[in-house]
């Protein structure tokens, strides 16, 4: 199935408005979670609930994906994202003011939902834009989000240190992004390449059936990336403090440093896509987080173990979009443009499922072993990646690797 050759101009307008949009959701999510500790202070949650709290918001992330799936059949992925995005930042508002503790668990849950709906419609477009370029593009969106993820970080750690409270953080950000989602959601590049104006209806006649088997290599892999990603987000401090033996101060470098090297490795991930191949890039991920995982695990000191970290950054960066890509590109061919926003939608639940596992996991096994064994836990699962490197490349997931003409005019 060929895709309708699309204006250079409005493509390249769809590819910036959706890169922001990638950079918004990046700085809220960011926003949310590097405060945990001041929600918890705010709302007097107990340590024995929070955990409770913070596995709410990926489960029903997973529910507001299940639901876009059903949704995207009735109503193009762009309206839906148009929508979601500032409900997710109003909600982040929200938790950060409101007076209860039930007020701020519902205010997490309608986070939980918005951005579960959020994250697949974001991927759908991103999926369909690659696919009206003709070449690899995905990664850049997700560099947008990690780059969202430093600078709503950095506005948290400004938050910190200034002493401001959750809702003198949060609302003049939220002021300034709600406004512009709702502008660039204008210029969304929606299924098929067609303009966000155009109607609403997904193709006529029935949706061919996706059979999931034919996903489950690329729903795992999206799983093992996650467990990775939740393993030096939720770990990374306490591994180099505990284990490694740094001061407070040099714990908090670790996953700065992870979110810089995922920024960068992203930035250039569809230039090896390109050059390389779909297929050679996820190796060399994979090989190289696992190494990350490695060095970790081994280190004798902080240093070394912060190496550990920069490596992974670099090798878990290309993972997840590589993943997105390649499963919108196999359900596309096969069976058109919704059937690739469905598959999006459901692997988009491998993400919080990798989630909600990763750091449980690692935090068991390192209490009942050694938080040192627990690194070669992660670095396993992502090894097991090679395994089902090949659905990457297959030829339905063969755009960007160099033997693919774009199929669009005048595209930048």
């Amino acid at each position: 199935m060929m895709a309708p050759r699309v204006p250079g101009a409005q493509l390249r307008h769809g590819r910036v408005s959706l890169a922001l949009s990638f950079f918004i959701q990046g700085a809220v999510f960011a926003l949310l979670v590097t405060r945990i500790p001041a929600i918890q202070d705010r709302y007097g949650i107990s340590d024995g609930l929070l955990p409770v709290f913070l596995a709410a918001v990926p489960v029903l992330a997973g529910v507001g994906s299940v639901v876009t799936e059903q949704l995207v059949k009735r109503v193009r992925p762009g309206r839906v994202l148009r929508v979601v995005q500032p409900v997710v930042c109003l909600a982040l508002a929200a938790v950060g003011s409101v007076g209860s503790m039930a007020l701020a668990a519902a205010a997490l849950a309608a986070f939980g939902l918005s951005v579960g709906a959020l994250d697949a419609s974001m991927n759908m477009l991103g999926v369909s834009l690659q696919r009206a370029y003709g070449r690899s593009i995905m990664l850049g969106f997700h560099a947008a989000y990690s780059l969202g993820g430093i600078v709503g970080a950095s506005l948290a750690w400004a938050g910190a240190h200034w002493q401001l409270s959750l809702a003198l953080l949060y609302w003049p950000v939220v002021a300034v992004l709600v406004p512009l989602a709702l502008l660039v959601g204008r210029w969304f590049v929606d299924r098929g390449g067609e303009a966000q104006g155009g109607s609403e209806e997904g193709p006529a006649g029935a949706v061919v059936p996706l059979a999931m088997r034919l996903l489950l290599p690329l729903c795992l892999v999206m799983a093992f990336a996650y467990i990775g990603d939740s393993t030096v987000s939720n770990w990374s401090a306490k591994y180099l403090q505990d284990v490694l033996g740094s001061s407070e101060q040099l714990a908090t470098v670790p996953y700065n440093v992870y979110m810089v090297t995922t920024l960068l490795g992203r930035a250039v991930g569809d230039l090896g896509v390109r050059r390389f191949g779909a297929v050679a890039v996820v190796r060399a991920g994979a090989v190289v987080g696992a190494g990350g995982f490695a060095v970790v695990a081994a280190a004798p000191g902080a240093w070394a173990g912060m190496a550990g970290f920069t490596l992974l950054g670099f090798g878990l960066s290309v993972l997840v979009p590589q993943t997105f890509a390649a499963a919108g590109r196999y359900a596309f061919e096969r069976h058109g443009p919704q059937a690739a926003d469905m598959a999006v939608a459901r692997l988009n639940i491998f993400n919080y499922v990798g989630f909600l596992i990763g750091s449980p996991l690692v935090g068991a096994l390192g209490d009942a072993w050694s938080y040192r064994g627990a690194m070669l836990v992660p670095m396993a699962l992502v090894l097991v990646t090679l395994v089902y490197a090949r659905s990457f490349g297959t030829p339905a997931a063969r755009y960007g690797d160099g033997h693919e003409r774009p199929r669009t005019a005048d595209v930048g």
